[in-house]
């Protein structure tokens, strides 16, 4: 698949998933052939019979299950998955938590998009919530940002605003991404008028805890949703710097787990 350049993010690839076709069809601004062209899909995808964007009780075909997958989920069914396991948590976690959709951050780095899904993320009011969940795929490659205590302080010591970037392929550099992760929570306490200024949002500490490893090139989407399920069922109540890394570490959980995981995930599917 060969890379388009974008003006200002020209090294950057972007990877769009099929389904934010909807997305297009709902911005205000006229979408063009070009437009369409420039997306690219996060590769490889089952386009065929993952058509999901939002919540959807469609039942993903058997040959597609998370657990026989022999590519990389894309982000329609990263999504229908997502929904499964955020459906089943109870409603004490899920009032702590909100989640910002797997595509966005991909969009906010397309310059032309950054306003409109600046504009999404203030609907979500994210900072009236403990956590933050922020999915992301880049450069072919799934992990996950956790936005925690945005609301509070920056000088509180019990509630901590932090960011934690968890990424099942460390030896990747996961802080490449920093520039970006930066600038993109800039721009949301500036969308939300918060009063912080730049050199103070700038300075929130950025984590990446050492947490376990894929083992081949095509598990980071079912680690990132792994991930998801025990931070929200482990994460406690006030985040402090001082209690950090908490339970993640290299020993959080065995790469078998995560294969049981997606077989019971399957199989939760099938009943829904």
């Amino acid at each position: 698949m060969g890379k388009k350049k974008h003006g200002d993010d020209a090294s950057i690839p972007i990877e769009i998933g099929s389904s934010d076709l909807g997305y297009l069809r709902g911005c205000r601004k006229k979408i063009s052939k070009q437009d369409l062209l420039d997306i690219e899909l996060t590769a490889p995808c089952f386009l065929d019979s993952i058509p999901c964007r939002t919540r959807s009780n469609r039942r993903v075909k058997s040959k597609n299950s998370i657990s026989k997958q022999k590519s990389k989920l894309d982000s329609g069914s990263f999504e229908c998955y997502f929904g499964t396991i955020w459906s089943h948590f109870p409603e004490d976690k899920r009032t702590l938590f909100t989640y910002l959709d797997c595509q966005w951050f991909a969009w906010y780095r397309k310059i032309s998009y950054r306003d409109k899904v600046l504009s999404w993320i203030k609907r979500k009011e994210i900072f009236s919530k403990t956590y933050v969940l922020v999915p992301i795929v880049c450069w072919d490659h799934w992990s996950l940002l956790i936005f925690c205590h945005l609301g509070e302080s920056l000088q509180s010591k019990t509630r901590t605003p932090c960011v934690l970037l968890l990424d099942s392929l460390q030896m990747s550099d996961p802080l490449r991404l920093e520039p970006d992760i930066r600038k993109f929570m800039f721009d949301i306490y500036k969308a939300e008028g918060r009063p912080e200024n730049k050199q103070m949002i700038y300075k929130i500490p950025l984590l990446v805890p050492k947490v376990p490893q894929q083992r081949n090139g095509k598990e980071c989407g079912n680690f990132v949703l792994y991930y998801i399920k025990l931070f929200v069922e482990s994460a406690p109540e006030n985040f402090s710097i001082e209690g950090y890394p908490y339970f993640m570490e290299k020993d959080w959980f065995h790469a078998e787990a995560v294969e049981r995981f997606c077989e019971r995930l399957d199989s939760t599917r099938k009943k829904d």
